[in-house]
């Protein structure tokens, strides 16, 4: 896949966490920027905006998350602690320390955006600015479920349950469900690039489906109760953080998408693209306009 991150090292890094060793894509120069993927993809996500954030004077980083794509993980524990949003975070700390990094900006799509939430919550003097792509954060949607959000977003409620009835029942056709999400979840599915779409489908593998599941069985408890706690006293994002969020998504059409970050994140700004849940992918245009925009403000 190099022709698609033109430039970029491909890098297996030792790191000195539970997940041992994490993949990725590494390229240009400048002040560091880490690139956090989605469910159900890999850093392959990046394609569209890796090359042009680095020819812009960034050093860009893009990993896989711990049981994804070709990063290392521990066996999944049955209540998801092993992919709690903290320890997928820890892992990325210790990926850009070990780069040489101290301190850099973030950007995370979907799962990715739920780990720089907790990674700047959790490092504020690591982390120096942060952008969420098509989330709300998870507390605000699990304390505040209702059918609609319960019927647009099945998958968690589906992917968290217990005894490897979600493996067993992906299991059976991974293609068919990797390529299903995308169209389900996409305006405009061909807007994502067939190469990408075959990455994420090989990609897919049992090991890879087993994580991802205690990745959302996380969600309703791990990272619910780190963010319960953080409500409870008070603390919310310091630093300046970019929602962004498609206009013809789920989370742009039930919810105030900026109203949500402003109750949680002190300096929060966002705007909407012409894109569903993919927004890297499908409106990479305006996406890496209000990246570059949001990353050059003062």
């Amino acid at each position: 896949m190099a022709t698609m991150f033109d430039g970029f090292r491909d890098e297996r890094i030792a790191i000195p966490t539970e997940a041992g060793t994490i993949a990725a894509w590494i390229g240009g120069d400048g002040p560091p920027l880490l690139l956090l993927h989605g469910y159900p993809q890999t850093r392959m996500m990046w394609h569209k905006l890796a090359p042009p954030l680095a020819a812009a004077g960034r050093t860009v980083v893009a990993p896989d998350l711990r049981g994804y794509g070709e990063s290392g993980s521990p066996e999944p524990s049955a209540d998801g602690a092993t992919h709690a949003k903290r320890a997928m975070a820890d892992d990325q700390l210790a990926l850009m320390s070990a780069l040489g990094f101290s301190r850099f900006d973030v950007v995370g799509h979907d799962r990715g955006a739920r780990v720089a939430h907790r990674l700047a919550l959790d490092a504020p003097e690591a982390v120096a600015r942060v952008a969420v792509l098509d989330i709300l954060p998870t507390r605000t949607l699990l304390r505040q479920t209702d059918v609609e959000f319960a019927t647009a977003y099945w998958h968690w409620f589906f992917l968290l349950q217990p005894g490897g009835l979600p493996e067993r029942m992906i299991g059976a056709d991974p293609a068919w469900f990797v390529r299903e999400i995308l169209d389900r979840w996409s305006a405009d599915a061909s807007r994502i690039d067939p190469v990408a779409a075959d990455e994420y489908v090989r990609r897919f593998t049992p090991q890879m489906i087993a994580a991802s599941c205690a990745d959302y069985r996380a969600a309703a408890g791990p990272d619910l109760e780190h963010d319960d706690a953080d409500a409870a006293a008070g603390r919310k994002v310091t630093q300046p953080l970019l929602a962004v969020w498609g206009s013809r998504g789920a989370m742009g059409r039930m919810y105030d998408v900026l109203g949500a970050w402003h109750e949680v994140a002190e300096r929060a700004r966002g705007t909407a693209v012409d894109a569903g849940h993919f927004v890297a992918e499908e409106a990479p245009h305006d996406t890496l306009a209000a990246l570059q925009a949001f990353f050059t403000a003062t």
